[in-house]
């Protein structure tokens, strides 16, 4: 519990809501409600989560976290209940090959087993292989994910009000090259949690 109590809480679901985060999304794609648990700050104790959850196979602290964010927006989130289903921003087979596992599934499998929505990871595909996006800046995270995700079973999306989820928030060019997929193939609107946002 000590632990959980010195998580940086950004407390962003609660109203009124951050326009600074929607701000990253202004005129590029229409996102309808944005929010991050925690605060992600360099050498801090979310940084070492993150890195654990990615890279020591921890992929089980991901999905706590999230249970523990989704009965927060439970108790404290009234856009939540206009959600209908969670999809997670996907990785490439070959790096799902090399890592085993996506942790922004887990965080996706944690927030719909607290939330009761449905997640689905049959729908939204990555189609090529990327290098890491940590040490680049906007414009190449941009250029880096541009045109690399596709859509399959678009009638389990169209007309439907979507959560992204994905692991941490930076720039927002990868939930942005997801939604304006999504939104291509009739996607109502969308939404994005993520477990941690840089920038604090």
């Amino acid at each position: 519990m000590s632990c959980r109590i010195a998580l940086p809480e950004t407390g962003q679901h609660r109203e009124p809501y951050d326009h600074d985060l929607l701000n990253k999304f202004a005129g590029k794609v229409p996102v309808k409600f944005i929010a991050s648990y925690l605060y992600f700050k360099k050498g801090g104790i979310v940084q070492k989560l993150i890195h654990h959850i990615k890279y020591k196979r921890r992929k089980e602290v991901a999905k706590e976290l999230a249970i523990w964010y989704g009965n927060q927006l439970t108790m404290e989130c009234k856009h939540i209940g206009n959600i209908d289903l969670i999809i997670a921003v996907p990785l490439h087979k070959d790096r799902f090959k090399q890592r085993g596992y996506n942790q922004s599934e887990w965080i996706a499998d944690g927030l719909a087993e607290a939330l009761h929505i449905p997640t689905h990871n049959n729908i939204l595909f990555r189609t090529s292989f990327q290098e890491s996006q940590t040490h680049k800046n906007r414009l190449e995270r941009w250029e880096n994910v541009m045109s690399v995700f596709s859509v399959e079973n678009s009638d389990l999306v169209r007309g439907k009000n979507v959560m992204l989820v994905d692991d941490v928030l930076t720039t927002g060019a990868t939930l942005e090259s997801c939604a304006r997929e999504l939104i291509k193939f009739g996607c109502k609107s969308i939404s994005v949690l993520t477990l941690a946002v840089t920038g604090r």
